[in-house]
């Protein structure tokens, strides 16, 4: 063997510098180079993997804009669930990387009734392309008693999938109403809690991840139904709620301030909420200690009810412009009457899902006497006519051959 066998061609080591050297009739290469060409193409293949992963999805930022698209405001709570997609689709790509397991971290997400957190989760829905499923925390209860089991939240998601148990595996679930779960007090309820306390616990084992045997059809206390082993580990749990009264008793040592002081002064700065205040508000520390990531929702101002009405997608008055539409007819709503829908809406304290309410309210005559209506050609809808002060003007194409126009007004069909 020549001297030459005693370094490497790549780095020139020595023989005595190294490990070892792989010799070749032409090359020789030290270990330590060998090592460092691995991991370039551990790299190299990474990057691959990801533009490969990134042709059937986008990045959070782009996953944030297109929640933007149907809901307004709450823009730390749509980071976090872009993130957490982002995350749980490489998660399904690369389970394990370089012998580290990637796992999942569940979310909670709290806001007031009305604030988006039902709409963030069917946002979610339109841009996946994993089994999606939607479960109501209200109807569970504990194993042997009336009502659902925990393991009917997997048998959605198995129906989401089609049956295919491996696509089902890489779900994810939205759990609402997650604070109507939380202990009752002692004093509420001389029985068992059986929709509360037991079902939380029933939950641990698939919010962790476990082997549940999940019924295909229909709930588990059919014991001719059929199950399978249903592997939780890399299903993503979202939890949602209002959790009303959480916050009472700082909102009270607020109010209690006495003396002339700026208000400017007295205000408190907006903490992020803590696992021990949900733990105090009902929810045991296991089930909590299960979801890492809490998201909290602001409740909607004026703005941002406006912007309800009128930005997303699938907003209300555009609903109600296309069913004007298909009976050849164009609604409008001016901003002045926006405003005072809104105002209607912040009164009643109801947020974003009390919108469509307020305005069937308004639109229910116009609905009644518009299909027999011919020749219509605008609609407008004014705040005088939301105050009841006003009636509101239908305007037809051709007034030569009708009146040009006629009022309805909306006390008239109340009646």
């Amino acid at each position: 063997m020549s001297s030459t066998t005693n370094s490497c061609d790549f780095c020139g080591k020595e023989i005595k510098e190294v490990k070892k050297i792989f010799s070749s009739e032409t090359a020789h290469i030290c270990d330590e180079c060998i090592t460092m060409c691995s991991k370039v193409l551990d790299k190299e293949i990474i990057q691959e993997s990801k533009k490969e992963f990134q042709k059937g999805l986008n990045v959070p930022i782009k996953i944030k804009e297109h929640l933007d698209e149907y809901v307004i405001g709450q823009d730390d709570a749509k980071k976090v669930l872009a993130v957490a997609l982002y995350n749980h689709y490489k998660r399904i790509d690369k389970p394990i990387v370089k012998n580290v397991e990637l796992e999942k971290s569940n979310i909670m997400l709290i806001g007031p009734t009305g604030s988006g957190k039902t709409l963030l989760a069917k946002s979610l829905a339109k841009i996946m392309d994993v089994p999606f499923a939607v479960a109501d925390a209200t109807a569970l209860t504990e194993a042997g008693y009336v009502g659902e089991d925990v393991e009917s939240i997997l048998s959605r998601l198995l129906a989401a999938a089609d049956f295919d148990l491996e696509k089902a595996k890489r779900g994810i679930v939205y759990i609402d109403e997650i604070d109507k779960i939380a202990n009752k007090s002692e004093s509420a309820t001389s029985g068992r809690d059986v929709s509360g306390e037991g079902v939380q616990q029933g939950l641990l084992k698939i919010l962790e991840g476990a082997d549940v045997y999940v019924p295909v059809k229909g709930s588990r206390k059919n014991s001719t139904a059929e199950t399978v082993l249903f592997d939780t580990t890399h299903v993503l749990f979202i939890c949602g709620g209002a959790f009303v009264g959480l916050r009472k008793d700082k909102e009270k040592e607020k109010s209690s301030v006495m003396g002339f002081v700026n208000s400017d002064e007295i205000q408190v700065e907006k903490k992020d909420i803590e696992a021990k205040e949900l733990i105090s508000f009902g929810l045991i520390p296991e089930f909590i200690g299960r979801i890492p990531v809490i998201a909290e929702l602001n409740k909607l101002s004026k703005e941002d009810l406006i912007k309800v009405l009128t930005e997303p997608k699938n907003a209300i008055t555009k609903q109600y412009e296309i069913l004007f539409e298909l009976d050849g007819v164009d609604l409008e709503f001016n901003k002045e009457s926006l405003d005072e829908i809104a105002e209607i809406a912040v009164e009643k304290d109801v947020g974003a899902r009390g919108l469509r309410g307020i305005i069937e309210k308004y639109m229910l005559p116009l609905q009644y006497t518009i299909p027999s209506e011919d020749n219509l050609g605008t609609c407008v809808i004014t705040k005088e006519y939301i105050e009841n002060k006003a009636e509101v003007e239908l305007i037809y194409k051709k007034p030569s051959t009708k009146k040009a126009s006629k009022k309805i007004n909306y006390n008239d069909i109340k009646k």
